[in-house]
């Protein structure tokens, strides 16, 4: 089985890294974490620094629990909800893992929603985590 989660820092995707190990070690599963950024021309090196950073934390959290993880730094263009949906179709994914968090109707309908596009247009089962 392979996991993937898409992970920003947040504390959703925190708590969605401890989701993905309990089903890791549930189901025998490798995990693949995904941190997605807009192609853009201010998408400056701090940024992608701060994101291998985070993504080797969650290396390292998944390592040190004899969970085989691979992790992705995706800058292709898509927005986070599509690259995770595009990442699950090329890499066969079996589970989507995203947080969540509380947002009004009018921020949906002003930001969108990258877990509600996951949600909806995955190939997969997705669990969203609060």
């Amino acid at each position: 089985m392979k996991i993937l989660v898409g992970y920003d820092g947040s504390n959703q995707a925190k708590e969605a890294l401890n989701v993905a190990m309990k089903h890791a070690k549930a189901f025998n599963a490798a995990v693949y974490v995904v941190c997605s950024m807009k192609k853009e021309s201010q998408t400056i090196q701090g940024e992608i620094e701060q994101a291998q950073e985070s993504l080797e934390y969650t290396r390292q959290f998944f390592s040190n629990n004899g969970i085989p993880v691979e992790t992705h730094l995706l800058v292709r263009g898509f927005t986070p909800g599509e690259d995770l949906v595009e990442f699950a179709k090329e890499h066969d994914i079996d589970e989507i893992l995203v947080g969540i968090k509380k947002t009004s109707p009018v921020g949906k309908i002003v930001f969108g929603s990258n877990a509600r596009y996951v949600i909806l247009n995955a190939h997969c089962p997705v669990v969203a985590v609060k």
